[in-house]
């Protein structure tokens, strides 16, 4: 379902419990992240989707803005890759920061479902996001984002405050109804894709 910013900033703690679980967070992080995600959703272009069971319990989120220089994030990732690909990459670009199911829930296409639909009404040309770096043949979230076509930006980048490499992986909107796309050389902009916008769920 699509979530306004009040009904993030309502749900908030269960957010970031999801959360929490999902990355396998500590406690003080969490705090520090549950501040940052109430800012959030005051950003240009900022669109939220949620899963709950039938219990109305929070089983999985996902959100993103339009990505501009003084975020934190895309600083980050511009001070890191080529101007080129700042270019192709970074301009009128739509920011996936988090996309989350918990574990006990996973496997069950709900990251899928939720991913086409926060990407369904975004007006801008390209997407970004970042994912721990893991075994692309075990991992479901590398799956899911190479079967949506996400092809490499920057591979094993640290950012500051966490050990764990990260990638940072992009493609171009709308989505295509397939969600895949030719294999792209790692860093490369792919063409966009000139399939109608997805409006429907996994």
């Amino acid at each position: 379902m699509r979530w306004h910013a009040s009904d993030l900033l309502r749900h908030l703690d269960d957010v970031i419990t999801v959360y929490g679980e999902a990355m396998g967070y500590s406690p003080d992080l969490l705090q520090t992240r549950k501040g940052c995600i109430a800012a959030h959703v005051g950003l240009a272009s900022f669109n939220a989707v949620a899963t709950l069971d039938e219990t109305g319990q929070l089983v999985g989120f996902g959100y993103g803005y339009h990505s501009t220089a003084g975020q934190w994030w895309h600083d980050q990732v511009r001070n890191a890759v080529r101007r080129d690909q700042r270019i192709g990459w970074l301009t009128n670009c739509f920011e996936v920061v988090e996309l989350h199911v918990r574990p006990a829930a996973q496997g069950q296409g709900i990251g899928g479902r939720q991913l086409a639909e926060l990407l369904a009404p975004v007006g801008e040309s390209r997407t970004l996001l970042s994912t721990p770096e893991a075994d692309e043949s075990a991992s479901r979230a590398w799956r899911l984002y190479r079967r949506f076509g996400f092809v490499d930006v920057l591979r094993r980048f640290h950012f500051p405050g966490d050990d764990r490499p990260f990638a940072v992986l992009g493609r171009q909107l709308p989505l295509s109804a397939t969600h895949t796309a030719p294999p792209q050389t790692a860093g490369a902009v792919p063409r966009p894709e000139a399939s109608p916008r997805l409006r429907w769920p996994l």
